[in-house]
């Protein structure tokens, strides 16, 4: 019987399972569908399978009715994500009876498969809410661009599998570095399995796109792991894991990782130390910044365009714009991410002329801008108050063949918020040929905290819950609003959805980096050996200030933890 006729009577049985739960016709749908080998789909496996599971069956069940799921390229990675799904209180023994069946055990150490069954357990059963919030502001966006350069990838993969050929190394290592630059990890997962089952695990190149996936996804922990495993690691498996950390701007962790890196056989590349001086960037470590900027001149990368724009940002964000300006001026060839980073730099430091005179001068040399220029011009109007010159460069943008996205509305709406124009920035909002998403409410939001305007405050609060509702912070300014005027049982009932959604809005960070050393302090944190004494010094800066004149604004806020009114000062 081959696949044609199996779809015949397809949906009755699947009926049967889901609805019926008969073992008989279970039983009987794996007699005809073993009679079909090797020709039954992956699809079909995995429906038997997924009941098979539900019933707790020993391993020889599921060898009696599908021989062939002894050989790994007849089992489908989507199969195996199912199967593994459906684990439950942390128990591997299911998962791993699953792997025994598929995975070629000469490939794998015991240990090593411990640790690859952990990580995909850990995303696939125990954080599955995580699955379902796409880590994009756009879902409409990231399915689009899953579509466009993910599927492709992906159906290859599932043709070859399907067809009972060996898998091959290069595709399956595209389709993971594709699931990578996307953010998509539950495609990226599945093909974590595949990869298991077809042996591939172990190919350093493979291994390097998973540490990829996962440190682009903030899942470090994960891409720790299997960077340790990783049997050999060449130069990008380094690059990758120190980018993992640079986007989380551990600058420490890459630096340690860094020294590793120069007394193994590997040796760091113009890449490496473009995520290397991301981390300074990030941590606004300006002398870690300065120790990596030695090391590319000392290794001959710091003419190559892509280590200076680095270097120019770096120096941007670390508050050291002479240097970045002088880096920019000494350069013989400019490309646009040049001119974008020194635009953006000097609006990062409010130095809207600056950031207009650089705009003027990079028209002269007819260097074409892009949105990422018009991000930069917009927000060096905004920080300033230049409103008319920013509406001016927004309604310029089509001249210059730019298509305004979310981003530019959202500056124009901060824009407009910030000088007080809140009428004006509400009207823009409903203007707009493309649907706000929450960001463009959340800078709504913001401005109207900052003018005091609370009643436009709570439309922007619960138009952009509506968007993402999972995000604690919106809850929390929703329910202070409702209290800054009286309303206690709306704010009450914000608060009890909070509550029963799980939600806990995140402490906020700062850093100060003190002979080349970084030292984290959260909100309200307790954990530094010395926090008397910082604390105490705190006090006297604000006394300090205080002879001067400062007036901490006070206002009342719910607390996050207990519904109880607090004085707060910003």
């Amino acid at each position: 019987m081959g696949e044609c006729k199996l779809n015949g009577f397809k949906n009755l049985n699947r009926s049967c399972y889901f609805n019926g739960r008969d073992k008989n016709v279970a039983r009987d749908f794996g007699r005809r569908a073993r009679s079909a080998e090797p020709n039954c789909c992956s699809r079909m496996k995995t429906i038997f399978l997924q009941e098979c599971m539900r019933k707790k069956p020993s391993s020889s069940v599921l060898l009696a009715h599908f021989p062939s799921l002894q050989t790994p390229s007849n089992f489908g990675p989507f199969s195996f994500h199912k199967l593994t799904h459906k684990t439950e209180n942390k128990n591997l023994d299911k998962p791993l009876r699953i792997l025994d069946l598929t995975a070629p055990k000469r490939t794998l150490t015991a240990n090593r498969q411990s640790c690859h069954l952990r990580l995909i357990q850990e995303f696939l059963q125990i954080q599955p809410h995580q699955f379902d919030r796409e880590q994009f502001n756009n879902d409409v966006e990231s399915t689009n661009m899953f579509d466009e350069t993910l599927e492709p990838v992906v159906n290859k993969e599932r043709v070859i599998h399907r067809d009972g050929l060996r898998a091959d190394a290069s595709v399956l290592s595209r389709a993971v570095s594709s699931c990578a630059s996307t953010r998509a990890i539950r495609h990226g997962v599945q093909l974590h399995c595949l990869a298991i089952t077809t042996g591939f695990i172990v190919n350093v190149y493979i291994g390097s796109s998973l540490i990829s996936l996962y440190g682009k996804c903030g899942e470090l922990k994960s891409a720790y792991r299997l960077f340790e495993e990783m049997p050999v690691r060449n130069v990008v498996s380094w690059t990758a894991i120190i980018a993992g950390f640079a986007q989380e701007w551990q600058v420490d962790v890459c630096l340690e990782l860094y020294h590793q890196m120069r007394n193994s056989t590997s040796k760091p590349n113009d890449f490496t130390f473009v995520s290397l001086l991301s981390a300074c960037t990030g941590s606004g470590s300006l002398g870690q910044g300065r120790s990596a900027h030695c090391q590319t001149i000392q290794m001959g990368f710091d003419s190559h365009i892509h280590i200076v724009n680095a270097l120019i940002s770096m120096y941007c964000k670390c508050g050291n714009v002479n240097d970045a300006f002088c880096i920019f001026e000494s350069m013989g060839s400019k490309d646009i991410v040049s001119w974008n980073s020194m635009i953006a730099g000097y609006a990062q430091h409010g130095l809207a002329l600056q950031a207009i005179d650089l705009f003027e001068r990079m028209k002269k040399q007819e260097v074409k801008p892009d949105g990422i220029t018009f991000l930069g011009l917009l927000s060096s109007c905004r920080h300033v108050g230049l409103v008319k010159q920013g509406q001016s460069y927004f309604n310029s943008m089509i001249k210059h063949g730019v298509k305004p996205e979310l981003d530019h509305y959202s500056c124009v709406v901060d824009l407009l918020g910030r000088a007080g124009l809140l009428e004006e920035a509400r009207d823009f909002i409903e203007k707009m040929p493309i649907y706000p998403n929450a960001i463009i409410w959340g800078s709504l939001l913001s401005c109207c905290r900052l003018q005091g305007s609370v009643w436009l405050g709570i439309q922007a609060a619960e138009s952009r819950i509506l968007l993402e509702p999972w995000c604690a912070a919106t809850h929390l300014q929703l329910a202070n609003l409702y209290a800054s005027v009286g309303c206690w049982d709306k704010a009450a009932r914000v608060r009890k959805l909070m509550k029963d959604k799980g939600l806990k809005t995140n402490p906020g960070y700062s850093w100060i980096g003190i002979r080349n050393e970084v030292y984290r302090f959260g909100a309200e944190g307790r954990s530094n050996t010395k926090v008397t004494q910082i604390l105490t010094v705190m006090d006297s800066l604000v006394d300090h200030m205080t002879n001067f004149g400062y007036v901490p604004e006070i206002h009342e806020e719910i607390d996050d933890d207990s519904y109880t009114i607090s004085q707060v000062d910003t």
